[in-house]
């Protein structure tokens, strides 16, 4: 039966409201001996700090007083919503503040409270259950202390007592039941009434039979840490409740006739419950000196505690409904600490060390068609097939390179107006430029374009040649400066030339509004899979097989934290947990800064919808962006996810679960940057002041094709 005095373990509640409570607290007050300890300031402050803020009704609620009679102590405490809210706000979101919900409504029974004293004060620490009985006849032992959190103060005291008052030390709200007689035939029932998960850490074999006979009677599932190489046990009669007890391990033992054994008579039932192949060589060989050199199986508070912490999972599992299954499974740790190993270095110093060439092989020498490959394209895809003899240039885009967020291959024609426009450069600078006609759906590609060579001259495009050659994406943070009025009225007519518009946001209002639009949208690449997927797709480490396509790590000019942070960002875990908690803001802090550090944001706009008008959008975007450097800015285009959707099926295409959000990002840029409703967004380039990138960005031979005239 329980325990008739709950003063012996529990914190005593104390409301100041209630005059009962108030007089209890006046004759403790006249009491010398008993001491009163207020932080009560220090915790309010904790909770009003707390975010998201606290409901005012939270911050409101009355303060407790807690009295540990054992120590002669009363606490001033916060009111139980606001204590439980800061005790485990760590939590989150690990834990989040619904599970937390759920977890606090369960009861736990623990019995056995040697090594189900370390399970018990976890599961306290981490807010699992609401409430917990707790199950042990033996009074504490010098030698339990090598493995039970209790201290000398505790010695011969009941062990359920010991864990019960340790518990109310950390949560005096949580309510603890305690059988001090331990289990027998006379209280099991009572032990188990009303628990929603049994967690079993007896000595005894003929209890643990019997606790799971009846556990599986009630569909309580039961959950055991055994201290020998991390065993865990999952018994899930409230899933199966037909499930042998100890998964069958007992075979056709007759339990009612356990308590009539000798010692001597269990040992091949334990031995096969203990799967004795698989015990530990320590563990097997004091099996053999227990009675002899040994008074006792040992056991190991390292153990104790991982036994603590594997249980504290399952039980959260259970708890919030996520996938646990029955079985047996063995966490250990000196298996894998000999499995030591040095760590796999993903991101080695980013040096610009035997980083490749920024043009083709020394087979392909015509400076036309270089000019052509060094056009930018988005994430470096170079979404082109290029082939050239004596008499023309060809350039068309390969469907094969499209992304998700090339949305009907409008990225792509942006990179193919971007190689035009370099080979009419290079054309002009060699006295061989000649017209160039643009054809959509030819030979199954979306859009090509064609240049024939011919006598024609252009003086100010043959200017641009070595600039063009020179022209390189700087993605270093940078800082901001001003634009002088010379250049700000340049590229805007530089863009007019191309058949374009360009608008300059130099302000800084129009810059943090710009941030704010970027980074949610970059958020939302981050937290959609398919676009996660792709982003870092993209991206190059040294040693990769295919360094001649998608961006060099080392072009992304990372600092130290942020190169670390790369192996956190990268993983789809991690992501789809953000986007579950609609949390994540911070991943979009990196453009954000980025726009930030701007001097001005270059918006190159087109009028039409058609790929032909995205190629001229994109021959504008690489005259601006080559006088741009020319005028000593660094330069970095941004993409924002909705770039390029003209409808609300490009934005469901982009991703459904933030289409709506998308839309709105995109409606806010458009109105921020003035654009008519029937002109596009071609591209956003960044203009800043910073030092030359680290890295260029290489080419991809293979996709030029040279013909013999």
């Amino acid at each position: 039966m329980a325990e008739r005095s709950a003063t012996a373990f529990a914190a005593q509640i104390l409301d100041p409201g209630d005059s009962g409570d108030q007089a209890v607290l006046d004759r403790l007050r006249d009491d010398p001996g008993v001491q009163f300890l207020d932080r009560r300031a220090e915790q309010l402050a904790s909770l009003r700090a707390l975010r998201p803020a606290p409901d005012q009704r939270v911050l409101a609620e009355p303060g407790r007083w807690a009295y540990y009679p054992w120590r002669r102590t009363v606490v001033a405490v916060l009111g139980p919503r606001g204590f439980r809210a800061t005790r485990l706000d760590r939590n989150r979101n690990n834990i989040t503040t619904e599970e937390q919900g759920r977890l606090g409504s369960l009861t736990i029974g623990v019995a056995g409270l040697s090594v189900g004293h370390a399970i018990a004060h976890t599961l306290t620490m981490q807010g699992l259950g609401g409430r917990l009985r707790l199950a042990d006849f033996d009074h504490l032992e010098l030698s339990n202390l090598n493995r039970v959190p209790a201290t000398v103060f505790d010695i011969g005291l009941n062990k359920a007592h010991v864990a019960a008052r340790r518990i109310a030390e950390i949560d005096p709200y949580m309510v603890v039941d305690v059988f001090d007689t331990g289990l027998t035939a006379q209280t099991i029932d009572a032990f188990l009434e009303g628990l929603d998960i049994v967690i079993e850490e007896c000595d005894s074999l003929d209890m643990k039979a019997v606790l799971r006979i009846g556990a599986r009677g009630r569909r309580i599932p039961v959950l055991m840490a055994t201290s020998d190489r991390g065993i865990v046990d999952v018994e899930r009669f409230d899933q199966e409740p037909e499930r042998p007890i100890l998964h069958g391990l007992l075979g056709a033992l007759d339990v009612s006739l356990l308590p009539g054994m000798s010692s001597r008579e269990k040992i091949p039932h334990m031995l096969r419950h203990l799967e004795a192949d698989r015990i530990s060589p320590r563990a097997a060989a004091s099996l053999i000196e227990v009675d002899r050199s040994l008074s006792t199986w040992p056991q190991l508070a390292s153990d104790v505690v991982l036994g603590g912490a594997a249980l504290a999972e399952a039980v959260r599992r259970i708890g919030v409904g996520e996938t646990l299954n029955s079985g047996r499974c063995r966490i250990d740790i000196g298996g894998a600490l000999d499995q030591l190993d040095e760590p796999e270095i993903a991101h080695p110093q980013l040096s610009s060390e035997g980083a490749g060439a920024d043009t083709p092989a020394s087979s392909v020498d015509d400076g036309i068609v270089v000019a052509a490959m060094r056009a930018p394209s988005g994430g470096n895809c170079q979404p082109w097939r290029i082939e050239a003899d004596a008499a023309q240039v060809t350039i068309s885009i390969a469907t094969e390179h499209k992304s998700t967020m090339d949305v009907g291959y409008r990225g792509s024609a942006v990179a193919l107006g971007a190689a035009i426009f370099n080979v009419r450069v290079a054309a002009a600078a060699r006295g061989m430029l000649g017209p160039v006609s643009i054809s959509e759906d030819v030979g199954g590609s979306p859009l090509q374009a064609t240049m024939v060579f011919a006598d024609g001259r252009d003086a100010a495009l043959a200017d641009l040649v070595e600039p063009m050659l020179a022209r390189e994406t700087n993605r270093h943070h940078g800082r901001p400066g001003g634009i002088d009025e010379p250049t700000a009225k340049l590229l805007p007519a530089v863009a007019e030339e191309q058949g374009a518009g360009l608008r300059l946001l130099t302000g800084r209002a129009e810059l943090s509004d710009a941030a704010g639009i970027f980074a949610a949208a970059d958020r939302i690449r981050y937290l959609t899979p398919h676009l996660h997927r792709e982003m870092f797709g993209e991206l190059r480490f040294p040693g990769d097989a295919d360094p001649d396509t998608g961006l060099d790590i080392r072009t992304l000019e990372l600092d130290a934290a942020d190169s670390a942070l790369i192996a956190l960002l990268r993983r789809p875990d991690v992501m789809a947990h953000l986007a579950d908690w609609n949390a994540g803001s911070a991943l979009g802090y990196d453009t954000r800064d980025r726009v930030l550090a701007s001097s001005a944001l270059a918006v190159v706009t087109v009028s039409g919808e058609g790929l032909r008008d995205y190629a001229r959008g994109g021959s504008a975007v690489e005259a601006v962006w080559i006088l741009a450097q020319r005028a000593g800015f660094s330069v970095q285009p941004l993409s924002p996810v909705f770039l390029h959707a003209r409808d609300a099926a490009d934005l469901k295409e982009l991703s459904a679960p933030f289409a709506e959000e998308l839309g709105q990002l995109q409606r806010d840029f458009l109105r921020l940057t003035a654009t008519d409703p029937g002109d596009a967004v071609v591209l956003v380039l960044r203009l800043t002041e910073a030092p030359p990138p680290s890295v260029p960005s290489r080419r991809a031979v293979n996709r030029v094709r040279l013909r013999s005239s």
